[in-house]
């Protein structure tokens, strides 16, 4: 313990970590007040009306609504986050095994396909960002409708009425995503190395929880037991987080002897660790991501003249909605999807690293196992029998609103936004958890580069 605070106290005597934190601490105040100015062509009457009418929903507008801070809710400009490049990224991940081209790119000049593979990344951004704007503005305008309320915004690129202010508002949403992936850019470049669009996603999740806890305590009835039970699973949430995140299965691995003069050295025996969740939260976003489309595409048929053909619609805008516990197929459909998604971008991901070629390359093998292609075989195998548990463990968390608002209701407990709550303790957590353990070590790792041997964290 007395290393640890001896660690934190350096932060603040190097002027280069400190210089560092104040850019970070800096570019994410600059990315929260932007957070809160709201796009262009919105009606703030019938928005404040439906955010009135659908507080505490959990599903996938519910989810968004958590990762960007509160920010979908509020139909701001930055509404949409850094998600569009997070998806622009996934998309060109799974391409590049797909297609040999781009797969023989990476392999050739790993330094130039990776320059290569952040420009398209960027170039991709801006149409999944416009995609992203327009399903966000049908989804709302129609479940609007539904409620009664009229339409958030009048929004019809093509009208001569409303094409002005529909355009802006699609080009001022997509800017402002953009925004936010430059601030995160910023903070990479000179503030905490490589974690800047991770904690824009981070500072997004930090800032709902105050609010979300002032929700909690406006409930006379249930107001303690609920803020006590909150507590009891954020603990017991991130502890199950922290111990799955560190998994690792060490795999025995003999490195050949060096020649040192004229003799040789004995063979050293080293370990590859594989990490139980290697995916980390990509199959949350991304299963969420897939859930997202049939919802979008439903809400351009829910005004259909055809009530038959409107009323189908709206069922599935509503199924794919998931409001409230006894939505099973929704939730049974997205804990499924997790799991799978957790397996397929594992498998995308392990295949690209090619451990059993780089081995054979420096002339280590695994002890029973033949080098390059069975080896790659073993790997892949073992990858795959303690990703199960990632993955299982990643299904429970996305579905865990669910799970809790079962609890409570087998309790008879009902209080206000009880599900929308524990959001913060699953999926949000998750993120957080994640991302404050790779700060620390990144600022561990820049505390020992300037002569500081204490470190931050406790080993």
């Amino acid at each position: 313990m007395k290393t640890f605070f001896s660690g934190w106290r350096y932060l603040w005597k190097s002027e280069d970590i400190r210089r560092k934190l104040l850019v970070t601490f800096g570019l994410l105040i600059i990315y929260r007040l932007a957070a809160n100015v709201p796009a262009p062509g919105v009606h703030r009457s019938v928005l404040a009306a439906f955010r009135s009418a659908t507080a505490g929903e959990g599903g996938f507008l519910g989810f968004l609504d958590l990762l960007s801070g509160g920010t979908v809710s509020n139909f701001s400009l930055l509404s949409m986050g850094v998600y569009p490049y997070i998806t622009a990224q996934i998309i060109l991940q799974l391409l590049i095994p797909i297609i040999p081209s781009l797969q023989q790119k990476m392999q050739d000049d790993p330094r130039e396909g990776q320059r290569w593979q952040e420009k398209w990344t960027y170039y991709l951004s801006v149409p999944m960002a416009i995609l992203s704007a327009v399903g966000q503005i049908n989804i709302f305008n129609s479940l609007a409708l539904q409620a009664g309320l009229g339409k958030i915004m009048d929004f019809n690129l093509f009208a001569p009425e409303t094409a002005l202010t529909s355009w802006t508002t699609l080009i001022a949403m997509t800017a402002g995503t953009m925004f936010a992936i430059w601030l995160g850019e910023l903070i990479s470049e000179y503030g905490i190395r490589g974690q800047g669009l991770s904690l824009i996603i981070f500072a997004g999740i930090v800032a709902t929880i105050p609010q979300n806890f002032a929700i909690l305590l406006a409930d006379e009835a249930t107001r303690w037991l609920m803020v006590t039970l909150t507590i009891v699973i954020i603990v017991l949430t991130v502890a199950a987080i922290v111990y799955v995140q560190q998994g690792r299965r060490n795999v025995p691995v003999m490195y050949p002897g060096r020649r040192v003069g004229n003799r040789m050295s004995m063979p050293v025996k080293g370990t590859m660790p594989l990490m139980v969740n290697l995916a980390g939260m990509i199959p949350l976003i991304f299963a969420s991501a897939i859930l997202q489309f049939p919802a979008i595409i439903a809400s351009y048929f829910t005004q259909s003249e055809n009530a038959a053909v409107a009323n189908f619609f709206i069922g599935v805008q509503n199924f794919f909605g998931a409001t409230g516990t006894s939505n099973w197929g929704y939730w049974t459909i997205y804990f499924l999807m997790v799991v799978v998604f957790t397996f397929f971008y594992t498998t995308v991901l392990f295949d690209q690293q090619n451990y059993g070629e780089n081995l054979k390359k420096s002339g280590a093998n695994v002890p029973g196992v033949l080098v390059g292609a069975p080896t790659q075989k073993y790997l892949s195998a073992v990858q795959s029998r303690i990703t199960l548990v990632g993955a299982v463990f990643l299904g429970i968390v996305a579905v865990m609103p669910f799970l809790i608002g079962l609890v409570l209701s087998a309790l008879n407990i009902s209080a206000a936004n009880n599900t929308g709550i524990f959001l913060i303790t699953s999926s949000g957590l998750l993120i957080v958890v994640g991302v404050v353990r790779d700060a620390f070590q990144n600022i561990d790792a820049e505390l020992k580069l300037h002569g500081y041997q204490d470190s931050l964290l406790v080993r």
